[in-house]
């Protein structure tokens, strides 16, 4: 899979299953809508329009199915018919699973995706997480030949058009940026260390025309930024915030998202168990969906100011180590008390969303973060928890995960009860709660909130992602699409804008106010 480019076509043309392999997926239902004259040049010689009919006539979804067409050469593959009202009417997590089982073999293959236009761009992200880029196995890295997985949306119910050539741009921006995520999740520390990933940030900004502002090591200590220099000290590869800023002639809106890239997480002195610490080199993964969805976004035309905010870290440990009992001094200005140093995503969250307020003036500050273990235990393996000072973004951030696949569930929201389980004796805060039967993932996004203060009038959400970052042992790419989508509305793409339920497609009261307005469109 490492060495397959997926390309999006109008029309992928016809050619023999056995010299290029096809897998025909959908929903029951749309199957059945799809006409043979559409596929015959795909499938004949080899399979006759009988034999499509009698494989439709076979599947039984429950959940998924699938049929053989003509030996390991051809495949129709059925997604569930019906699914509940917290998942995606795309079905996208099944869609990675009956392409990753179902897809045959080959250098050159085929998908043709049937599904109405509402369900493309999440099917298109669920069709990349089936292609992972990263490996290290030997016997892949001596073969030479790329293979290419050519993607054919046929559109049945409403507005069932052809696919235009502008959709096809953002399928592949989308994609690439979900991918590019995923690759950063699944390589290993010893290569994607905060040098290495500050490079991936360079790359990113030089295909946008964009220079990094970075601040490293020392001048963390020196400009205050306690949680994050704190965290990485006694790493051999220093600890650092980066930023990209897309600045557009006319914007009126400043958007911040901040990532967490923990490249490892040991625990600290607070050591992980032998059991819990492998798999921690997802600890990036919020930063990765962030800087995956910043070059999406910015490619496909976004017309307000947005800042991406990378806060890097290794926690290891060393001499230089953080201690429990240390006190540090964040970039809010306000002293945390050290209890656990595995909890350490929030400390550097903490510098990024202050230095996002502070510095920045950002109207809308998102975080995103592998940051809980309980949030796995609270939304499950496949939602993500969303935690916010606004209603109507929890209602937005839920309806943005099903129009794009990447599922979100709320989390309460009540400091007035969960941020007493910070108190110090000594310092403003502790870092890790006192009862951990107490909403943890709440109380850890709290933390975060605190540092730019619960008054606070701008918009603040916060995602933990720290299930489905991963299935299995392969990473996701989770958060690219989630951001793309509840985004759109700022968008200049009218994909982006279709499956964004902000702004420009009717969800918000203020869409026909100027756009001078601080609430035209995303508030």
């Amino acid at each position: 899979m490492a060495n397959v480019q997926l390309e999006f076509a109008a029309g992928a043309g016809e050619a023999d299953p056995q010299s290029r392999p096809l897998l025909v997926l959908g929903q029951l239902h749309n199957l059945h809508r799809l006409p043979w004259a559409q596929l015959r040049g795909k499938l004949q010689p080899r399979v006759g329009e009988e034999i499509w009919q009698a494989a439709l006539n076979t599947l039984n979804p429950n959940p998924t199915d699938s049929c053989p067409l003509y030996l390991n050469y051809a495949t129709v593959a059925a997604l569930p018919s019906r699914v509940s009202r917290h998942n995606s009417p795309s079905a996208a997590q099944f869609i990675t699973r009956l392409v990753r089982n179902c897809l045959p073999g080959g250098v050159n293959r085929c998908i043709v995706m049937v599904c109405e236009r509402s369900e493309v761009f999440a099917s298109a992200c669920a069709l990349a997480r089936a292609f992972p880029l990263f490996t290290h196995r030997s016997s892949i890295s001596r073969r030479t030949e790329k293979k290419t997985v050519t993607v054919e949306f046929f559109l049945v119910g409403q507005n069932n058009g052809p696919i235009e050539v502008a959709t096809l741009k953002c399928l592949a921006s989308a994609t690439e940026g979900v991918r590019l995520a995923a690759r950063i999740v699944d390589t290993p520390c010893n290569e994607m260390n905060t040098d290495n990933f500050l490079e991936e940030i360079k790359k990113v900004g030089k295909d946008l025309g964009i220079v990094p502002t970075i601040i490293r090591d020392e001048e963390l200590k020196e400009r205050g930024f306690g949680g994050i220099y704190g965290v990485g000290k006694a790493a051999v590869h220093p600890p650092a915030l980066a930023v990209l800023s897309h600045t557009p002639e006319g914007a009126t809106q400043t958007i911040a998202w901040v990532g967490k890239g923990i490249v490892y997480d040991t625990g600290g002195l607070s050591i992980k168990g032998k059991t819990t610490m492998p798999g921690m080199k997802r600890d990036c993964g919020g930063a990765a969906a962030i800087l995956g969805a910043f070059k999406a976004t910015v490619k496909q035309g976004f017309k307000d100011n947005l800042h991406a905010v990378f806060c890097l870290a290794e926690n290891s440990v060393g001499p230089n180590a953080t201690r429990p009992d240390d006190i540090h001094v964040l970039y809010s200005g306000k002293t945390v008390e050290i209890n656990n140093t595995d909890a350490e995503g929030r400390l550097v969250l903490a510098d990024g969303v202050a230095y996002a307020c502070k510095d920045l003036g950002a109207d809308i500050i998102l975080d995103m973060a592998t940051l809980t273990g309980a949030q796995g235990i609270a939304t499950g393996k496949y939602h993500a928890a969303i935690l916010t000072n606004s209603e109507e973004w929890e209602r937005a951030c839920v309806k943005a995960g099903r129009n794009c696949g990447d599922l979100v569930h709320p989390l309460v929201y009540c400091p007035e009860l969960h941020f007493s389980e910070f108190t110090s004796a000594v310092a403003d805060m502790k870092n890790s709660v006192a009862d951990r039967d107490n909403t943890p993932s709440s109380c850890a996004g709290l933390f975060i909130a605190s540092h730019i203060g619960f008054d606070w009038p701008g918009i603040w959400v916060h995602i933990d992602i720290a299930a489905p970052v991963h299935a299995g042992e392969r990473a996701t790419g989770y958060g690219v699409a989630l951001l793309l989508s509840l985004f759109g509305g700022a968008s200049e793409d009218p994909l982006l804008n279709m499956v964004s339920p902000l702004g420009c497609n009717g969800d918000s009261p203020n869409e026909d106010m100027e756009r001078d307005s601080k609430r035209r469109r995303l508030v």
